[in-house]
């Protein structure tokens, strides 16, 4: 699924458990200097108002982001909820971050989550997957800012 210039929203959100915000930041401001707008709900949202907002904002992408540890659990119920509902089934969505407790990349954590609903797993915070993820979306690679296009 390629997204044109116009069509670039970005539903960017914390997972329920999680209090961290300076991965929200970070990703809200990589997302932005590549073009997207985004709408970032920030830390500790639960299921319900994930489903409201992606109605709202219709996003081309939703993104889940978790640092404590517990991304792997919350981000199953997110993905879960967000795929229950019928106009909402084939919304691209993607997590990253720390997604379990033990720090080690999982192979069978990754399958459970693609196989709820995510399009793509970026497990311990693998940025240059992530942007490799975005240009593929979008066709265009990312420009260094200060950089000439």
């Amino acid at each position: 699924m390629a997204l044109s210039q116009a069509a670039r929203k970005v539903l960017l959100t914390g997972t329920v458990s999680d209090s961290h915000t300076w991965n929200l930041v970070f990703l809200e401001l990589l997302l932005t200097e590549q073009g997207y707008a985004v709408d970032n709900l920030g830390p500790c949202v639960p299921v319900e108002l994930l489903v409201r907002r992606c109605r709202a904002y219709a996003p081309d992408l939703v993104v889940v982001s978790s640092v404590n540890g517990h991304g792997y659990a919350d981000g199953l119920a997110a993905v879960t909820g967000l795929r229950a509902e019928p106009d909402l089934a084939d919304v691209p969505v993607v997590i990253g971050g720390n997604l379990g407790l033990d720090g080690r990349d999982d192979a069978h954590r990754r399958a459970r989550l693609r196989a709820a609903g995510y399009q793509a797993v970026f497990d311990d915070g693998d940025l240059l997957a992530f942007e490799r993820y975005l240009t593929a979306l979008t066709g265009q690679p990312r420009t260094p800012v200060g950089r000439p296009a």
